[in-house]
């Protein structure tokens, strides 16, 4: 009686180890998908807002029209986030002064960690996720290889038992086993892919927020200072003034300018 071949025939003779593995790669598919699709979505979401605030950041007259529009942004855009923390930390900076340790070291100091601090934020927001498509990327081909060796050896054993060691017996059960090594491949080469160009998109993504940043640190030191005097005259209404936390780590835009 010849023995059914197939994928079918494969599932149906898998062991605990080989579900296992497969339940593994079928897993890391799905999330690394899921990563994919969301932030390809939210990539293309973010340049559109993106375009549009700059093209209306560039074409008003002043930073204190950009101040008051702020409220009329739609969410989650980065370009218009690194604005609004620029000119509220200027204008904290001025009604503080230096009584902060935040504040310490003037304006320019005080401008340049919050800026800093909002493209490391941003940085950290597009990486999310990046972790998980790299892993499935690169163990994928892995998992998918020890679920094919496991598989010869439970097929070799059963062949070997069996006693008819003919080509045509041993062909069936290896070339089933090679299912897996297929499906490693199928798993890791979209996440591959998709790595490679996220890694690209958000190294230009956070390359135009700094030069935003370094033409928004330029505005408001030297260019429109009066626009900070009246952010400073609406926060001291405000019962609670916003504040903002200096990053660990940055580099000084100030000497750029």
């Amino acid at each position: 009686m010849e023995q059914g071949l197939g994928f079918s025939n494969f599932l149906a003779q898998i062991d605990g180890v080989g579900i296992s593995v497969l339940v593994l790669l079928i897993s890391l598919s799905i999330a690394s998908w899921y990563l994919i699709i969301t932030k390809s979505i939210s990539n293309f979401i973010a340049k559109k807002r993106a375009t549009a605030f700059l093209k209306h950041f560039w074409s008003v007259e002043s930073l204190d029209v950009v101040r008051k529009s702020f409220n009329n942004t739609p969410p989650n855009n980065a370009f218009a986030e690194l604005a609004k923390l620029g000119i509220e930390a200027a204008a904290d900076s001025k009604m503080h002064d230096s009584q902060k340790l935040a504040a310490a070291g003037g304006t320019s100091e005080f401008l340049t960690r919050a800026l800093r601090n909002g493209i490391d934020q941003e940085a950290a927001r597009v990486e999310n996720g990046l972790t998980l498509i790299a892993s499935a990327g690169s163990a994928a081909p892995y998992i998918g290889l020890f679920g094919t060796v496991w598989g010869i050896y439970h097929a070799l054993i059963q062949i070997g038992l069996s006693g008819q060691g003919t080509l045509d017996k041993v062909a069936g059960p290896v070339g089933e086993a090679l299912i897996m090594t297929a499906l490693g491949l199928a798993v890791a080469i979209p996440a591959v892919l998709a790595y490679n160009a996220f890694v690209r998109r958000n190294r230009i993504w956070l390359a135009r927020l700094d030069a935003f940043a370094h033409d928004l640190f330029v505005l408001i030191t030297i260019g429109d200072s009066s626009s900070i005097d009246s952010a400073v005259s609406l926060k001291q209404t405000s019962p609670m003034p916003r504040t903002i936390a200096p990053a660990t780590t940055y580099s000084t835009l100030k000497e750029r300018a």
